[in-house]
């Protein structure tokens, strides 16, 4: 690499030289923007993280109904401050590695039915109580509670049984699943004392920062924890979230400086805010998805008919040029894409055709009354436009449409999961298992579309069991097939995470597993 260019990513990382100074000049010698952003990334690592300082984010999926339990956390605000106070037993590298958390160590019987956690020892709560395998049982005994309307019901289905034996936490399984270790990785099971059964929601941890403020859809700020397991990681002395739902005013809380960092950029203005002087647009393609969601145990979409009809009127191409502008790819009313390891893409691409939803909605025999399709902002970025777009499409078809908007503050708790027919989004799971069983097992808490297919159940409890990756992913093709073409999900685009982030923030981590460095930046970064 040229050694000017080398010179001048040490002075950006030093903070004498712009990062667009850089880029120009990068440019100028022809070398391409990956390369560039790449020696400059290495520069900032080897100018080593700066200490001090109070991180502030601002984050739309906000709300004033919002706690600090992790088993009730649905949206990107809630998240943060998982990341922020809580861990879980192993975490999922922006390579898609398992990498050791709160366990230590994991070791599996040969069948894979029988998995043992070994604890970490002197890991202190927040309260300063020392964790042990205790706590860790009686948290996945409350995520297994149906009273907890944990998140994590759907993953934790499958168990046997648990028991502690000194340091080690062991489950046995109903049937052998060579990708455990990743479901318990979910944000939810967040280890708490005793589980979390006396108050879930003290926000009480092991995690590198502890709960200073808690004001539900306004602001949450945490202070570094002194006694933290893993030593001297983070790198401010305080971080905060602020609550911004509206998409414009993110941004220009980030353009004046009142925050460092912002999640949910709409795709329509990312190219223009990374022009913008001192601050870019850090972008990951994932598993993410943006989606429209039926009950299918509610009329009129228990009519798999009137399903398919509108599965059909909506235009994906459409959607993906103009909500996504160029940040994802298009969907096939699957939550499954390219990003996971078995998936098959074999599986034909369903394509806008007026005519079939036009035959199928005839089909239906529906009465021409409204299909109401609630939407918000705070849903996806794009989310209202994106209805707009969809109306279009189905009344092309002769479906009677309607989109009504809903307000931000509210919306996770009493539209989604609630309505029959919403926007939502998905920010997608490390494993195909976790994402069926989380959203599509019959018996998940977080089943939003109440597809309910016995056939479906079974493949999944048999892929569960199949070790062998190549039968694996054809149950895994069979479930896609059934879930596409008899569930109540609309899944016509998959996002890039878009974040937006101050030049004064250094050691950015592109993360495909969930925005804001699949919520990590806080612990991640530092002031350059």
């Amino acid at each position: 690499m040229n050694n000017e260019l080398k010179h001048l990513a040490a002075r950006v990382a030093r903070k004498t030289v712009s990062r667009r100074d850089f880029l120009g000049r990068a440019g100028a010698l022809g070398v391409s923007a990956v390369a560039a952003n790449s020696l400059l990334a290495d520069a900032v690592k080897a100018a080593g993280p700066n200490k001090g300082g109070h991180l502030v984010q601002g984050m739309g999926g906000g709300e004033s109904t919002n706690t600090l339990d992790p088993a009730s956390t649905a949206s990107q605000v809630p998240f943060g401050n998982l990341r922020h106070f809580g861990e879980t037993l192993v975490g999922v590298s922006e390579n898609g590695e398992l990498t050791p958390r709160l366990a230590e160590n994991i070791e599996a019987s040969d069948d894979a039915k029988v998995w043992t956690f070994k604890i970490r020892k002197d890991v202190e709560f927040h309260n300063g109580k020392t964790m042990d395998a205790n706590d860790v049982m009686r948290t996945m005994e409350r995520h297994s509670n149906e009273e907890s309307k944990s998140g994590a019901l759907g993953i934790m289905k499958g168990i046997e049984s648990m028991k502690v034996d000194g340091d080690n936490f062991a489950i046995t399984l109903n049937s052998p699943n060579a990708d455990l270790p990743y479901l318990l990785a979910d944000y939810h099971l967040v280890i708490q004392p005793d589980g979390g059964f006396e108050n879930p929601g003290n926000g009480v941890g092991t995690g590198p920062y502890i709960v200073e403020v808690d004001e539900p859809g306004v602001r949450h700020v945490f202070k570094k924890n002194p006694n933290y397991w893993g030593g001297d990681v983070v790198n401010y002395d305080s971080s905060e979230i602020l609550v911004i739902n509206d998409a414009t005013a993110r941004t220009a809380a980030l353009q004046s400086g009142q925050v460092h960092l912002i999640n949910k950029v709409e795709p329509k203005v990312a190219k223009l805010i990374d022009r913008a002087p001192g601050v870019s647009i850090k972008n990951v393609a994932g598993r993410g998805h943006y989606v429209f969601i039926m009950h299918c145990d509610t009329a009129p979409f228990d009519n798999n008919e009137l399903r398919m009809a509108l599965k059909y009127a909506i235009n994906r191409e459409e959607m993906v040029d103009k909500i996504l502008r160029g940040y994802g790819t298009i969907g096939n009313d699957l939550p499954i894409n390219a990003a996971y390891p078995l998936f098959d893409e074999t599986i034909p691409q369903r394509k806008h055709n007026i005519e079939k939803a036009k035959e199928h909605y005839a089909k239906s025999g529906h009465d021409g009354s409204p299909i109401v399709l609630r939407v918000a902002d705070g849903a996806f970025p794009g989310a209202v436009d994106a209805g707009a777009l969809f109306q279009e499409s189905a009344r092309a078809a002769g479906i009677p449409l309607e989109i009504k908007r809903e307000p931000n503050d509210g919306y996770w708790s009493e539209v989604w999961n609630k309505q029959p027919f919403c926007a939502s989004y998905w920010g997608g799971r490390p494993v195909q298992d976790q994402m069926y069983s989380t959203a599509y097992l019959s018996t998940a808490d977080w089943n939003d579309t109440r597809f309910k297919n016995p056939e479906f159940d079974a493949l999944l409890n048999k892929a569960k069991a199949e070790l062998d990756e190549g039968k694996r992913k054809a149950i895994y093709s069979q479930m896609a097939n059934i879930l596409r073409d008899n569930g109540g999900l609309i899944c016509p685009m998959f996002n890039d995470f878009v974040d937006a982030v101050s030049d004064k923030v250094a050691g950015y981590v592109l993360d495909p597993n969930a925005e804001l460095s699949n919520g990590f930046a806080p612990v991640r970064t530092w002031f350059a």
